[in-house]
């Protein structure tokens, strides 16, 4: 396969993430990547500063706050402002010629994603479904991702949401015919074989530290 990657990971400009956008390039290279998706939290800083300085292909992206849950774009040009409802957030990656992928669907335990419902009514817009999220603890919610993008037929991404640099490079995807347009991505992770492992539980505890830490910078 010509590329390898990983579309859901995070730098020091998401909230509960500590990692540096040279330390994220140098771990991705370690691991043999050449194609990423930079997701931070509502804003786009840290994947043009990875894309800066990576020697590989770096897709512009964020994830997204709305109303109902969060909404991961690719391909973004600029940042969409979080707190818009569900529609107006996918309008407005749209609008700059974006994908639009729903990120960890359906998991409890607090994490901040659409519910079932609310994906069935955006479901014409979507592109694109994380069928794997590394940290998403409960296997059953990967299982129901995977099977509602079966079932109306969307692309699968396997992703680890990575907010440590250790957790990049044992879930990822293995890919061809990318070309660097969205059309082509899409029709590249159509194909992609996915390979899949579970992160530890303690990255949660990790993303709580790193939020005390960057509450307490901010602060100083």
């Amino acid at each position: 396969m010509d590329f390898r990657g990983d579309f859901h990971m995070h730098t020091y400009f998401s909230y509960d993430c500590l990692v540096s956008p040279r330390a994220l390039v140098e771990r991705c290279n370690d691991v043999g990547f050449n194609c990423i998706a930079v997701t931070d939290h509502n804003s786009i800083e840290g994947a043009l500063a990875v894309k800066e300085i990576a020697p590989f292909n770096v897709i512009i992206g964020a994830e997204i706050k709305s109303t109902a849950g969060e909404i991961t774009g690719l391909f973004l040009q600029e940042i969409v402002p979080p707190g818009l409802s569900p529609i107006e957030t996918i309008k407005r990656i749209k609008e700059q010629g974006g994908l639009v992928s729903i990120p960890h669907p359906f998991t409890g335990g607090g994490r901040s994603a659409l519910n079932k419902s609310t994906t069935l009514d955006v479901l014409p817009y979507v592109d694109l479904i994380e069928g794997f999220n590394a940290r998403t603890m409960n296997a059953l919610d990967n299982r129901s991702a995977k099977a509602f993008a079966y079932e109306h037929q969307l692309p699968i991404t396997a992703v680890s949401d990575a907010h440590t640099t250790r957790e990049l490079g044992q879930t990822y995807n293995e890919f061809n015919g990318y070309d660097g347009s969205p059309e082509s991505f899409i029709a590249a992770i159509t194909d992609a074989n996915r390979y899949e492992i579970a992160a530890s539980k303690f990255v949660h505890v990790y993303s709580t530290l790193n939020k005390f830490v960057q509450k307490f910078r901010n602060f100083h």
